[in-house]
């Protein structure tokens, strides 16, 4: 189960990556919600596996809500293998968390405080058969391995010109960026 707030993960330190503040949000005072994510990066070159999700015409992290009993690292790994079909997840480290606060229009709660940890590790090349929830079906998410200078540059694109572009377009903009100076600049 995890602290409020966790900045411990596999028994190291987390780093903070970015705070983000929804400009709808004005009163970090009031009453909100919790929600803790876990985020997969899993590289194979400049090739990274995503979710693009049609409706938003966007890509993403694979990875999604941590259940208020489960293990972050039990998280990541059930929301990997439902979003992608992952076989074999392993070598799992912490690459750091990004905080945001938004808006909380689907309840009582004045705004939304997400902390999305995001892990690397490594995964079997063949995907097998994703589990995706039934609104994941209807906005029309499916895995793919993606170039992610491309994927980063879809994003902005949408970022820039869909008005159905999602709240979270940039916060994984913004990790996609970062996987590159980081990651792939240590690589190479």
């Amino acid at each position: 189960m995890l602290d409020s707030p966790p900045y411990f993960c596999l028994g190291s330190i987390v780093r903070k990556l970015k705070t983000a503040i929804h400009p709808d949000v004005r009163d970090l005072s009031g009453h909100c919600r919790k929600r803790i994510a876990a985020r997969a990066i899993v590289l194979k070159g400049e090739n990274i596996l995503l979710l693009y999700t049609r409706r938003y015409h966007d890509y993403s992290l694979p990875g999604g809500g941590v259940d208020p009993d489960e293990e972050i690292q039990a998280g990541l790994i059930r929301e990997l293998q439902e979003e992608t079909g992952a076989n074999n997840i392993r070598n799992i480290s912490p690459f750091g968390y990004y905080e945001e606060y938004r808006p909380g229009y689907n309840d009582a709660h004045e705004f939304i405080h997400m902390l999305s940890y995001c892990f690397i590790c490594t995964i079997d090349t063949e995907l097998g058969e994703s589990r995706l929830e039934e609104y994941e079906v209807k906005n029309g998410m499916e895995a793919k391995w993606v170039n992610i200078h491309e994927a980063i540059a879809h994003n902005k694109q949408t970022i820039a010109s869909s008005p159905k572009a999602g709240l979270s377009v940039e916060r994984e903009t913004y990790l996609l960026e970062l996987i590159v100076s980081e990651l792939l600049a240590q690589a190479a």
